[in-house]
């Protein structure tokens, strides 16, 4: 498991923080921040594809199932090798199966060479990724994040990111994607640091236990 660290004092941090005053705030309580890599490109697209419309528990549940019954070794072969049946007895939907085998199958012909997709452009990630059953975009740019550590992304429909826009701001729940829309070009290019600093306001439940970010005072979360 790799992990990188966001570091306060970071050039790029200091940049995003001098470009809004509001995200300096939620910078300066919460403090570095360290995130998991998802670097198996395979696995991890097979992660998404799992926990998409389930609760994380669950997809974790399916998951561990998966890397049992593949014997630790999750490749498309092994994924092209297990029939139907075995796939669906540890949870998996049809179409879920239906998604996976699509992914191996691309993978395995080379039409998605994973390990080529770091030399690309954002926008052309996007596009091959897309072309795999069951990928939309928002998965596509949790991979530009999370696997090949692309440091200017903003998945403006995701609703972790929203919701954390929508408390530090204080905008009505109708506004909380505008908000992101409209802060894409002052957060540029340290998008993925803002969507970072947006998510631990819902993983350390700020946007639950206060009403804004002005009643947390000098308390630190780092």
């Amino acid at each position: 498991m790799e992990k990188i660290k966001i570091y306060q004092d970071d050039k790029s941090v200091h940049e995003l923080s001098n470009a809004d005053p509001q995200m300096k705030k939620l910078i300066q309580i919460i403090g570095d921040i360290e995130v998991v890599m998802r670097v198996d490109f395979f696995t991890s697209m097979v992660r998404s594809m799992i926990g998409q419309q389930i609760s994380v528990q669950a997809a974790n549940a399916i998951y561990t199932r998966l890397e049992s019954l593949m014997e630790y070794n999750i490749t498309a072969v092994s994924i092209l090798n297990t029939p139907d049946e075995r796939l669906r007895s540890i949870g998996l939907s049809a179409r879920k199966v239906i998604y996976l085998r699509d992914l191996a199958e691309k993978v395995y012909d080379n039409e998605v060479d994973l390990q080529k997709l770091h030399a690309l452009d954002n926008q052309t990630v996007i596009k091959q990724l897309t072309s795999i059953k069951g990928i939309g975009k928002w998965t596509a740019e949790m991979f530009l994040i999370f696997s090949l550590g692309r440091m200017n992304v903003l998945a403006v429909d995701d609703i972790g990111i929203q919701r954390g826009a929508k408390w530090l701001y204080e905008v009505e729940k109708s506004e909380r994607r505008k908000i992101l829309v409209d802060k894409q070009p002052v957060w540029s290019p340290h998008l993925t640091i803002a969507s970072f600093y947006l998510w631990e306001t819902v993983h350390l439940d700020l946007v639950k236990k206060y009403n804004s970010i002005e009643d947390i005072g000098g308390q630190h979360y780092a």
